[in-house]
């Protein structure tokens, strides 16, 4: 990587044994090199080439233990993918191509050598799937946890970026895939506890059920798919790509930090409002069958749960069936939520038409 902090020196024992240079090299003998890379790791920036009239979008995330993730439940293998993942789904939101990344880690002295491994393995899978390039970082060690950062750059031409303050009044708003499954991982392994994370090489479908005390359907491959969007969501590029090629949306973000918030940051940017119907929301089967037992359906969890990483877009309802027809060729499903207000505020409503109160409007770092 372009740059490698000295007190990398002061990690565990096989880590230090090994080196700045070495950990450098360890990680570069997995990275492919890419066409449009001109000089990637071990110069002291990255050169890159942009496509010919298109124009660089640019983003950072930053993933810290016991913020965004927890080590005991989360295996090294799909802590790499994701890492990748949220930033990859922040381009896409965009209607952009992904390409290049960087990846910064700071280190802590207890994390063993395979855990940096087996991250690297994970990170650089996400990256082969997205066509996405690993050209630099840097690293450091850290005295209170790990902290991953990552800055992503991709490209797209000028007219197909999609921003967030394009929504018109009378817009449908529509969100892909379900909403909440996340949230729900989240809260059922908080209250059991303790979740441990299955190793990453084995499907999840044939592991053990985690050690939630759940019911047996509950616990289950419900259990499993729930966990499974919490620890490695999926980044909807080619959702986004093929909306924002067709022209048919209007604004688009990414959901992760829940319907509400998310959607509100369109609201906000565009001078508009929105209503959400509650009736459509969309729910996965394994969220139905893990609530199956709960007093009331945990609405809350799919407005403003977050870390759902779908794709939150409005678009005009004329095209309704042409979106139809892009759901279809890209085998993503997507539902309309809500429409558009002229007035601003964003409301949730009843099946029977009375307003919703939501605990929370999304997660806040600062609240």
């Amino acid at each position: 990587m372009p740059r490698i902090d000295s007190t990398v020196t002061h990690l565990s024992s096989s880590l230090s044994t090994l080196g700045e240079f070495g950990l450098i090299s360890r990680i570069t003998a997995g990275v492919s090199p890419g066409g449009s890379v001109i000089t990637g790791i071990g110069d002291d920036a990255a050169v890159t080439s942009l496509s010919a009239g298109m124009q660089l979008l640019t983003s950072t995330d930053m993933l810290l233990e016991d913020v965004h993730f927890r080590r005991a439940w989360h295996d090294p293998y799909r802590l790499g993918r994701k890492s990748l993942g949220v930033s990859i789904s922040d381009i896409a939101a965009m209607g952009g191509i992904p390409r290049w990344a960087l990846l910064s880690l700071a280190i802590p002295s207890d994390l063993p050598l395979d855990f940096i491994d087996e991250f690297m393995r994970g990170f650089l899978a996400m990256a082969s799937e997205n066509q996405v390039f690993l050209v630099g970082g840097d690293t450091c060690s850290s005295r209170s946890g790990l902290a991953v950062s990552v800055t992503i750059m991709g490209e797209q031409y000028p007219d197909l970026i999609v921003r967030r303050a394009g929504a018109m009044p009378d817009d449908d708003i529509w969100v892909t895939g379900t909403l909440g499954d996340a949230a729900l991982g989240l809260k059922l392994a908080e209250d059991a506890g303790f979740c441990p994370a299955p190793p990453a090489e084995k499907s999840l479908q044939n592991q053990s059920p985690p050690n939630t005390h759940c019911s047996p359907d509950r616990a289950g491959g419900g259990m499993q798919s729930l966990l499974s969007r919490l620890l490695d969501p999926n980044p909807q590029v080619l959702a986004a790509l093929t909306l924002a090629e067709a022209g048919l949306v209007t604004a688009m973000i990414d959901v992760s930090d829940g319907i509400l918030a998310d959607y509100g940051h369109i609201a906000e940017q565009s001078g508009v409002g929105g209503r959400i119907l509650l009736e459509d929301i969309p729910f996965s089967h394994s969220f139905h069958s893990c609530t199956a037992s709960f007093p009331a359906i945990p609405y809350h969890l799919a407005l403003s749960g977050g870390e759902d990483y779908e794709l939150c877009f409005t678009a005009d309802r004329s095209n309704r069936e042409k979106i139809a027809d892009c759901m279809e060729k890209c085998g993503i499903a997507m539902t309309r939520i809500g429409i558009v207000t002229r007035f601003p505020g964003v409301t949730v409503v009843n099946t029977d038409g009375t307003p919703y109160n939501s605990r929370a409007e999304g997660f806040n770092h600062f609240r």
